[in-house]
Parts: C-alpha cells; sequence; structure tokens
C-alpha cells in the first residue's frame, strides 16, 4: 500500500510532504515525505501549498532529501515557505507513481467493505501506519455494534489476515478479522 492519505485543503488532494528548513544560499529546502513514492518529484511537477497557492519543481535529490522550487532562489523565499504542506491530485498520483503487483493506493481502499466469509465487518474508515506494518483502521458494522462490538477496530494489512482486495469493487476479504474485532 501507499500514499498517506492526510487531511487536506481539498478533499480531492493528498498530502504528499512538507518543506523543511532550508539548505545553503540558492533557496534549496529539506523535503520530509508523507509518501511512499518519491519518483512524484520529478522537475516540472507542480503541487499545491496548504494556502492553495500552486508551486513547481525545479529540482529534487532524494540522497540529501532536498528541493529547489521554482521561484524560489534565496534562503529568505524559502525561510518563507517552511513547514508548509504539499499535495498533488488523485490524477497526478496515479500518473506519476507505478504501483507493483498487489500494491494500492490507500486513497483507492478507503471506503472498501471489509468480509469476512459472508459476514461484513465494516467499512475502511483510514488507514495507519504502525512501525513498519499498514493497518486497516475499520469502522465495524453497526449491526456488529449493536451486539457490543467495539465501534471500530484495526486489522494488519498482511497476507496472514487479508486475503484479497478488490480496489474496484471496494471489497477486501480478511480471514481471522472477527477474531480481532471480537478481541478489540
Amino acid at each position: 500500500m501507499s500514499n498517506r492519505f492526510r487531511n487536506s485543503p481539498s478533499h480531492d488532494l493528498l498530502h504528499v510532504a512538507t518543506l523543511g528548513r532550508t539548505v545553503g544560499l540558492k533557496g534549496d529546502m529539506k523535503l520530509n515525505l508523507s509518501t511512499d513514492f518519491p519518483e512524484q518529484f520529478i522537475p516540472n511537477a507542480t503541487f499545491t501549498l496548504d494556502n492553495g497557492k500552486e508551486v513547481t519543481l525545479s529540482s529534487y535529490n532524494p540522497d540529501r532529501e532536498l528541493v529547489h522550487l521554482k521561484g524560489i532562489d534565496t534562503p529568505e523565499a524559502a525561510k518563507a515557505l517552511t513547514n508548509a504542506k504539499l499535495f498533488t491530485t488523485f490524477e497526478a498520483t496515479r500518473e506519476r507513481c507505478n504501483l507493483g503487483e498487489g500494491e494500492f493506493f490507500w486513497f483507492d481502499l478507503l471506503g472498501s467493505k471489509v468480509v469476512e466469509g459472508e459476514s461484513v465487518l465494516g467499512k475502511v474508515q483510514e488507514i495507519e501506519r504502525i512501525g513498519p506494518l499498514d493497518y486497516l483502521l475499520v469502522a465495524t458494522d453497526p449491526s456488529l455494534v449493536s451486539k457490543g462490538m467495539a465501534a471500530t477496530f484495526l486489522i494488519p494489512y498482511i497476507d496472514r489476515f487479508v486475503l484479497g482486495t478488490d480496489a474496484t469493487a471496494k471489497v477486501i476479504t480478511v480471514e481471522g478479522g472477527l477474531d480481532l474485532l471480537e478481541a478489540s
């Protein structure tokens, strides 16, 4: 899975990075990634800041985690953008990022039904990364909540629990999910 879904100025945008401190005398800045896809930081890629303004990348050095934005050529200009968040569209993410077999964008899994056997356990409300693992935060189906079960629970997104994912149909088939819910 990939690409963290964060609060954004618009629900149509993904938070992919935060601009950090300035480095050097030409307006370079540290880039703190919030995505699994650094390949989207290519020259001439456009991103939206949290204030709604657009910025265009001039260059990105992944080894040094440095970015340079077009028109930001002094440390003073760069300092004004320190801690600004960079957002991109779902479409741009799909265009610039290549998924491997069995990989999905987090935003494509949000709202998916989580099923075990014939039972609907709930819907994916959010995806959390805890340590090296991704977890589905599931909003429990109301019929199960009415039986006294937790309103939400976590399922590790690993083969032991996740049997299959159909991002198009928005269905994730799990095994052992009910046990996790009952233990929550």
